[in-house]
């Protein structure tokens, strides 16, 4: 996994449920905004992300990234989250700037229930 974008590297490890772990990998002064339907949680400080993560409900959540991406110090994933390896209860877009030292100083996602960009396979129908 040494070859692995730092998004693909957070993702993997918040799912394996090591949330410090992945939180290590943000600069102390990280600015985020997560957009989720009806709402924006923002935060300026790995403490705040801390606070998010360790706040939401307990659920076997995992992130399928379907596609990912860089340039220069910005990557890029599209995924879909699963629950319980078998219910797709949405699609996200999430972006994140790198800092020279590659933490991550900077992360925006965009969660939708339904839209999906990718096919209609993969939108479930949903999309014409």
């Amino acid at each position: 996994m040494t070859d692995a974008l730092v998004i693909e590297r957070y993702y993997a490890i918040l799912d394996s449920g090591r949330i410090d772990d992945a939180v290590a990998l943000l600069d102390e002064s990280i600015e985020f905004a997560i957009v989720l339907p009806g709402t924006v949680r923002r935060g300026y400080s790995r403490s705040d992300m801390l606070d998010y993560l360790r706040g939401r409900p307990p659920v076997d959540r995992r992130h399928v990234l379907l596609r990912t991406s860089s340039a220069g110090d910005v990557q890029f994933a599209y995924g879909s989250v699963v629950e319980n390896d078998v219910k797709t209860t949405g699609y996200f877009l999430a972006a994140m700037h790198l800092d020279s030292d590659g933490a991550i100083d900077a992360y925006e996602v965009s969660f939708d229930t339904e839209f999906s960009i990718l096919t209609k396979e993969l939108a479930h129908g949903k999309r014409d």
